[in-house]
């Protein structure tokens, strides 16, 4: 495979990655519009109340497909047979839920934050992914086969480190559209998104750098055949 398509192959990953970790936030995040039964937010969103049975299909419905996206994910990293119609299946039902909840909520609230970031980064990566059945990508990508293991540790440490840094600054960017009467709800979860945010973005850098190294060892051993 040539380096461009590696790049390309790494890349979906990369966003197929970041597609799983926002469905699962997401998902997560719907929870207050969905089951919640605080005072302050039935007041701020009197509108949502009516169409909380919408919100909880979301909620759960979003959550499982960010799981599968996570399985999707394995898979790609792994290469393994028939994932990329299974992703491409994740990415669709990723999109028509996103789609779902970024439109009710701007039509009920007249606000869509932080749905809309789902909606989007599921249509992206769907679109992305549809790119590979096009002529002259088609038979040049086979996200079948597996990587080698400087390239697969690289792909998924990088992933791992933007999940990672998602998770750690979802305070400051979610925080805005999940802060009622002064209170960010984000930071109902803070422990959690601390130690997942942490630890994703500590090891991604060790697997990352480990990859580096073997990378480097075998350019050095290649080398000294050479001479």
């Amino acid at each position: 495979m040539k380096g461009s398509m590696k790049v390309l192959r790494i890349s979906a990953i990369v966003m197929m990655g970041m597609t799983a970790a926002m469905n699962l936030f997401g998902g997560a995040g719907t929870y207050c519009a969905a089951f919640s039964n605080n005072i302050g937010y039935r007041m701020a969103f009197k509108a949502l109340m009516d169409y909380r049975w919408l919100y909880q299909i979301v909620m759960v419905t979003t959550v499982l497909t960010g799981i599968a996206g996570v399985m999707a994910l394995i898979k790609l990293i792994r290469g393994k047979p028939g994932v990329y119609r299974f992703t491409l299946i994740v990415l669709a039902i990723g999109t028509v839920l996103g789609g779902t909840q970024f439109f009710a909520s701007l039509i009920l609230r007249g606000a869509a934050t932080p749905a809309n970031v789902k909606f989007f980064i599921n249509l992206a990566t769907l679109l992305l992914f549809l790119s590979f059945l096009l002529p002259g990508i088609k038979d040049k990508v086979d996200f079948s086969q597996p990587m080698e293991k400087a390239e697969k540790d690289s792909t998924a440490g990088i992933v791992s480190i933007l999940v990672g840094i998602t998770a750690l600054t979802i305070f400051a960017w979610a925080g805005p559209s999940h802060t009622y009467f002064g209170e960010n709800w984000v930071y109902v979860l803070e422990i959690p998104l601390l130690v997942v945010g942490t630890t994703l973005t500590v090891g991604g850098f060790i697997t990352v750098l480990r990859a580096m190294l073997i990378l480097f060892s075998e350019q050095v051993i290649t080398q000294e055949h050479k001479i």
